[in-house]
């Protein structure tokens, strides 16, 4: 999907993922000392509101503008200990001005070449002993899992983010397939008696040496 179609995608409904941060990113980065983030391909800036909501200065980085628009409307009323900046431009692109201590990358679909720009410029936008983590729809979520996209060919494993990282100086922390729980009739939200599924995501954590 182009930027034209995430932003009629976003456009047309109140919220297209949940209010919260992703589980996998909250869980990973809680423990963390705040600092310096980016959200790459930030959407509608969920991981980054809360990334500001524990001290961190983090930077929303996104193609729709529409979606980082409905974002800031998002943050504001939200107790924000640290800042928040919103930036309308392409993941596999863009740089920061100055190495920042985390990116979150969470359900960038691209197909290989494209994910390995972004995989790889994320991981550059690192200071040393700065964390990289990547969560995304798993190659065997199409067959073994629910939801997700259909196309094989934006899907992917964590060896494939790996190999994506080759020749990058980086100690890898944790890198798998996890698994996501979540209800048939809604997908991101839980009502009372939606049927529960298993969704299959891959995550990578790395830190730049």
């Amino acid at each position: 999907m182009d930027a034209q179609a995430w932003d009629a995608r976003y456009a047309a409904s109140e919220l297209v993922w949940s209010r919260g941060p992703n589980h996998f990113v909250a869980e990973e980065l809680a423990d963390l000392p705040p600092g310096t983030a980016v959200d790459l391909a930030a959407g509608e800036g969920r991981n980054a509101i809360w990334l500001a909501s524990l001290g961190w200065d983090a930077v929303a980085v996104d193609f729709s503008q529409t979606g980082l628009d409905k974002g800031r409307r998002l943050a504001e009323g939200v107790d924000l200990p640290g800042s928040l900046t919103w930036v309308c431009a392409d993941a596999t692109t863009w740089q920061p001005g100055s190495p920042v201590d985390l990116v979150v990358v969470a359900y960038l679909q691209l197909p290989a070449d494209e994910r390995r720009l972004a995989v790889r410029g994320a991981a550059t936008m690192l200071r040393p002993g700065g964390t990289l983590l990547i969560v995304a729809h798993d190659t065997t979520n199409l067959t073994e899992g629910t939801g997700g996209p259909q196309d094989p060919a934006v899907l992917m494993s964590a060896d494939d983010v790996l190999a994506d990282l080759a020749g990058l100086d980086v100690e890898v922390v944790r890198a798998g397939r996890v698994a996501r729980e979540v209800t048939v009739a809604s997908g991101h939200h839980e009502h009372p008696g939606d049927e529960r599924r298993t969704a299959w995501d891959c995550l990578v954590r790395v830190v730049r040496r």
